[in-house]
Order: structure tokens, then C-alpha cells, then sequence
């Protein structure tokens, strides 16, 4: 997200050299609902007057058509990956306008850089009618099933829509271009730290129960990673190289307290729908030894300016490194295809320390079961 820098690495496995690879598509595969911020945009940002864009080059060097798509990597992108690892399309933008007819049942892709839980998170990228906000998505996601009743009926849409994955990324953005925006904001005198904390929490509760009564049974939810250890970050809040504090702290924070909220959530309905990554655990143990996951730095972007490439955002005169595979960040936000595909991994089979109740292998073999 241009300075959607809160949207960070959402999740890291342990092991450096693993990678996904993608299988064929299989005709029946479940369908995949994304929804979210820039971590996981596929191009919505594309149709729309914002400054949140990843339009332009180097923006997409890696993918296969080495041009810009709309997702904010050097190549793909995490829904991308999820997509191969169960064996489907990659979801479509929903604004693209080739997202119709048959291509509706792969899924959708809702999500829409700078947004955050909060309604007045990413004001700044131009105008609150220029992005998606969450609720927005949610309101665009009662659309997309109206279009599929239209095609397959509606027993079959709703099956379609029960039995698909669900990924949802957020929070991020409501602390580092919210609270902590600039040096006074309206959230920041409405709320200490702890109690902004708790307040998005209650708001994403909300924003899981619509996505509950909308069909939705199989929702990977990321917490944030750590936020004050991203290129921007450090670019303008550390003096020293050490990850900034404050954004650090909101982490440390928010993301016990997004788990209890899903477990209690879990327990209420009965059934484990939202699965919690654990970001923040899995992405200390990356930054403390890059040289184990096979990149040369944690800190340094591919793409940018100024210290560690973390000043402004990623464009055609920016710093470019020769090298995306051994950079962990793309841009000051966003992480490199190859770490994304690490974070796909550990999504697939990392243990409970990273993944709960269950890793993304585990919810397929249980899903399949007749």
C-alpha cells in the first residue's frame, strides 16, 4: 500500500528454503473469498482514484508478464499463492471487470489497499471514497453471491460460498496510519495505547460475526507483524537500527489479544471457522537471523530510498536491488514474492506456535472428509 506500511509481513515458517509450488488447477476446487488491506490486494486499487496504487513499474517485475498487476510485490502475491497451493486460479480483482460468468466460481478478491478496521483509517489516500473500506468489501461480497445465484442457483451458491477458504488481513494500517500517523491524531488523544488496542479488537469482532452471517465458514485471519521492524519504520522512527518502539509495542499488544478474541469467538459459535496466524511470533524469529531463511537482510528494502530504502514509496526512480530473492521486503511495506512464498508455508504447515487451532494442510484434510 503506497504508505500502507501497516499492513506488514503477516507470516514467516522457520525453515529458509521452503517454498510452494503450484499444482495444477483442479476443476471443483473451493472457492477463495480475500478481503483486506494492500498485503493482499490483487489490483481493486487499479479501478479506483487513489494514490494507494501499485500500478506502476518496477511494481510486478517477477510476475510472469513483468508488469505492474495492482499487488504491491515485485511478483505474486499472498492470495496468489494460496490459490496454487489449493489447486485454483488466483482470484480476481472484483472491480476488474473480467471478473464475470464462470470466473465468479473460482472466488473473489475484495480487498483494497490503505483500508483498515476502522472506517477512518487511511483517509489520506485521497478521498474515503478512493479505497475500500471493510465494511464496503462485506457490502461488495452480498453482491458477488447475488451474481452467482444468478448463475448456479441459490443451493448451490450458498454451498459454494459455505465450503470456500476465507482470508482476511487487517489491523496494521489502523495503528501506523491511524494512531500513529502523525505525532497527535484524534485516536492517540481518544485512547492510550492498550485501549486503542482493545477497541479495534472489539471492531474487528464485529467484522468477523458479518462474515460469520454472510456464509463465510473457513476464515484465515492474520494478525500483524511486527510493525516497527519494516523498511519504513526504521527509514523514520529508529535512530539506531533497532525496530521503532511504539509501533512495536501496539504489536505486542494487539495480536494476544486477536487471538483471545478468535478463540472466544470459536467457542461461541461452536466451531473453529477463524484460524489465527501469529505474525508477530513468526516474524521475530526472521528478523533476528535472515541469514537462516537464505536473505541477506531483514531490514534493508529491494525497492525504495533514502535509509534502508524506507523513504516514500516504491516507483520507476526508485533504488532497485538486482536480486528479489534474497531480499526479505519488496518496498518499505510490503514483503518480496519470495517471502511470500515462506509466509504461504508456514500458512500450510506450520505448527501451533504459528498457525491455530490448525495450519491451512490441516483445514483441507479435515474439509475433505466426506
Amino acid at each position: 500500500m503506497m504508505s500502507c506500511s501497516g499492513a506488514v509481513l503477516a507470516v514467516f515458517v522457520v525453515v529458509a528454503a521452503a517454498v510452494v509450488a503450484p499444482p495444477p488447477a483442479v476443476e471443483g476446487a473451493r472457492a477463495f473469498f480475500v478481503f483486506g488491506d494492500s498485503l493482499v490486494d490483487n489490483g481493486n486499487n487499479n479501478y479506483l482514484v487513489t494514490t494507494a496504487r501499485a500500478d506502476s513499474p518496477p511494481y510486478g517485475i517477477d510476475y510472469p508478464t513483468h508488469r505492474p498487476t495492482g499487488r504491491f510485490s515485485n511478483g505474486y502475491n499472498i492470495p496468489d499463492l494460496i490459490s496454487q497451493a489449493i489447486g485454483a486460479e488466483s482470484t480476481m480483482a472484483y472491480l476488474n471487470p473480467e471478473l464475470r460468468s464462470e470466473k465468479l466460481l473460482v472466488g473473489a478478491n475484495f480487498a483494497s489497499a490503505g483500508i483498515g478496521i476502522l472506517n477512518d483509517t487511511g483517509i489520506q489516500f485521497v478521498s474515503r471514497a478512493n479505497i475500500i473500506r471493510i465494511n464496503e468489501q462485506l457490502e461488495l461480497f452480498k453482491e458477488y453471491q447475488m451474481r452467482v445465484r444468478a448463475i448456479i442457483g441459490e443451493e448451490e451458491s450458498h454451498l459454494l460460498v459455505k465450503s470456500a477458504l476465507v482470508l482476511i488481513t487487517l489491523g496494521g494500517n489502523d495503528f501506523v496510519n491511524n494512531y500513529f500517523f502523525t505525532p497527535i491524531t484524534l485516536r492517540r488523544l481518544q485512547f492510550n495505547l492498550h485501549d486503542f488496542s482493545k477497541f479495534l479488537i472489539s471492531q474487528y469482532k464485529n467484522i468477523l460475526l458479518m462474515l460469520y452471517k454472510l456464509g463465510a465458514r473457513r476464515v484465515l485471519v492474520t494478525g500483524t507483524g511486527p510493525l516497527g521492524c519494516v523498511p519504513s519504520q526504521l527509514a523514520t522512527r529508529s535512530t539506531n537500527g533497532e525496530c521503532a518502539e511504539e509501533p512495536q509495542q501496539a504489536a505486542a499488544i494487539f495480536n494476544p489479544l486477536l487471538l483471545q478474541m478468535l478463540v472466544g469467538l470459536n467457542k461461541e459459535l461452536g466451531s473453529d471457522i477463524f484460524v489465527a496466524a501469529n505474525a508477530n511470533q513468526m516474524h521475530n524469529d526472521f528478523i533476528t537471523n535472515p541469514q537462516a531463511f537464505g536473505f541477506i537482510t531483514s531490514k534493508v528494502a529491494c525497492c525504495g530510498q533514502g535509509p534502508y530504502n524506507g523513504v516514500g514509496v516504491c516507483n520507476p526512480s526508485s533504488n532497485l536491488c538486482p536480486d528479489r530473492e534474497v531480499y526479505a521486503f519488496w518496498d518499505p511495506f510490503h514483503p518480496t514474492e519470495r517471502a511470500n512464498r515462506i509466509i504461504v508455508q508456514t500458512l500450510l504447515t506450520g505448527s501451533d506456535k504459528y498457525m491455530f487451532p490448525m495450519n491451512l494442510t490441516t483445514i483441507m484434510a479435515l474439509d475433505s472428509m466426506p
